[in-house]
């Protein structure tokens, strides 16, 4: 990962169930595996767990020696199943706009695939500034802190370990597989509906936290 010029103010997303709605081709691509490879696969219940990696997944329905080659062979076929089904989450696009028209920067940290993370933001019209993959939970805190992210948004409770872990505040929405108490009893600093209402919190942020945590660091 080349690093990247510094910048006044950045807020990372997560993408799956914070950005975008994954489950219906998630779904679909877990269903084509399954008949591809003659394995049962519960796809239904297997997208109420969505967040951690792939593999994690995988090992619940593979044996350990065949989830790497499955793990590709998924990773092969999703862009022919799961991008044209999966919309973007309510307020996913006006949350990116709101970090810009704020003069922030909006990057990606995502546990999926980079290259199919990117076809999901360009099919649904989301750009952010950049985009990082392969990184789960704690992790993710590695891309927060090289692109210097003061808050970074997910859904999930690996979201909130990967704010802290990075010195980022936690910025939680209960709209994937992890309720609002869980959370916060995770350490999420701010909870959310949904991002709907996150250009209003963020511009309160900007105009009254912000100044007050760059003047801390001067």
């Amino acid at each position: 990962m080349t690093s990247p010029a510094p910048h006044p103010f950045t807020v990372g997303f997560d993408l799956d169930m914070t950005l975008i709605d994954s489950r219906p081709g998630i779904k679909a691509t877990y269903e084509a595996l399954s008949a591809e490879t003659g394995t049962w696969i519960d796809a239904a219940e297997a997208v109420t767990r969505l967040g951690p990696p792939l593999d994690e997944e995988l090992a619940n329905w593979f044996p350990e020696e065949r989830i790497a080659e499955m793990a590709d062979r998924y990773r092969e076929i999703y862009p022919a199943y799961a991008i044209e089904p999966s919309p973007a989450m309510r307020g996913a696009r006006e949350a990116v706009e709101a970090v810009r028209a704020l003069g922030g920067r909006a990057i990606v940290v995502t546990a999926k695939h980079e290259p199919n993370a990117r076809l999901h933001l360009t099919h649904l019209g989301i750009e952010p500034d950049a985009v990082v993959g392969w990184l789960w939970a704690e992790a993710k805190a590695v891309a927060l802190r090289e692109y210097g992210a003061r808050v970074y948004v997910g859904d999930h409770v690996g979201d909130v370990r990967g704010a802290r872990t990075a010195g980022a505040l936690s910025v939680a929405v209960p709209t994937g597989p992890c309720p609002a108490p869980e959370l916060l009893e995770a350490g999420a600093d701010v909870v959310l509906a949904d991002l709907t209402e996150l250009p209003a919190w963020l511009a309160e942020y900007v105009g009254t936290q912000l100044p007050a945590a760059v003047a801390q660091e001067a």
